[in-house]
């Protein structure tokens, strides 16, 4: 614990708060080009082989991200948008491939949490 006259020579410093998913800058998504699509196992207790790519972000940073729902379109060189999350059971995998924007194309067949998958909602008649 500091002094008095320690506190009047050199203030208290604030602590800057780390965020969990530093390559996006700050910023709610980014840009990505995808440079290797692949799958990945999980760790421990669980088994699957969990899709993944490696995106070079528009910051210059080069990071892998999940890529939800069943089956995808992207190959290497798709541009995809990256927001951060965090897959439990993968390691190092601190971001998601938003589904439904760029090259990035919707889950088919999907009925509920659409918006999260950029499924479109189904014609009445069909």
């Amino acid at each position: 614990m500091p002094t008095i006259s320690q506190l009047v020579r050199e203030k208290r410093k604030q602590f800057e708060k780390k965020t969990k998913s530093g390559a996006l800058n700050s910023c709610p998504q980014r840009r990505g080009v995808c440079v290797k699509v692949y799958t990945m196992t999980p760790k421990k207790p669980n088994s699957a082989m969990r899709k993944v790519a490696r995106v070079k972000l528009t910051t210059g940073k080069e990071v892998t991200a999940y890529i939800g729902g069943e089956g995808h379109n992207l190959q290497e060189h798709s541009v995809v948008l990256v927001r951060g999350g965090k897959v439990k059971d993968l390691n190092g995998v601190k971001y998601h491939i938003v589904r439904g924007a760029l090259d990035a194309a919707g889950v088919k067949g999907r009925n509920q949490s659409r918006s999260l998958y950029g499924t479109k909602k189904k014609k009445k008649g069909s």
